[in-house]
């Protein structure tokens, strides 16, 4: 296990983190540039070594209801590894993370492309918008009711 001093010098090696020291001698790690509300990345790191990194848009890391992983057992690779996925998973918008384009053809041979976007997914033909969905379900629905099936 790493000592607080190791696991803060291996946090501090993140630049584009900002410190924050709260009470009991507890630090937090800031992400400014998020594009989301949630901005801590490392909470309540105590000089006994606990603490937790944010892992909420990452994918496989059982996380609490707050989607925080302790990392007190993490060694130096790990604890470098999920905290560069939590920056990287709060400075990318949803489309950056799982980009979606698909085109979808019709008997007629008309082509509709289905996009994902920053607030949902939305359909285009050529540069033209045809409608905007709130899921990938929803936008998949409409083109299938149009008559439209995936390539």
């Amino acid at each position: 296990m790493l000592s607080f001093d190791e696991k803060l010098a291996i946090i501090e090696e993140f630049e584009e983190l900002t410190r924050n020291d709260i009470s009991m001698g507890r630090v937090n790690f800031h992400f400014e540039d998020s594009l989301y509300d949630k901005q801590i990345v490392v909470y309540r790191l105590h000089p006994n070594g606990n603490g937790f990194v944010y892992a909420g848009g990452i994918e496989d890391y059982p996380t609490d209801d707050k989607g925080m992983v302790n990392i007190r057992a993490f060694n130096a690779q790990a604890l470098r590894s999920i905290i560069q996925q939590s920056i990287d998973s709060l400075g990318l918008s949803p489309a950056e993370k799982d980009p979606v384009m698909e085109e979808w053809l019709n008997e007629n041979d008309q082509a509709l492309v289905l996009m994902r976007e920053d607030d949902g997914y939305a359909v285009y033909a050529d540069d033209q918008l045809e409608g905007t969905f709130n899921s990938y379900e929803e936008a998949a629905e409409f083109l299938k009711q149009e008559g439209f099936s995936r390539l």
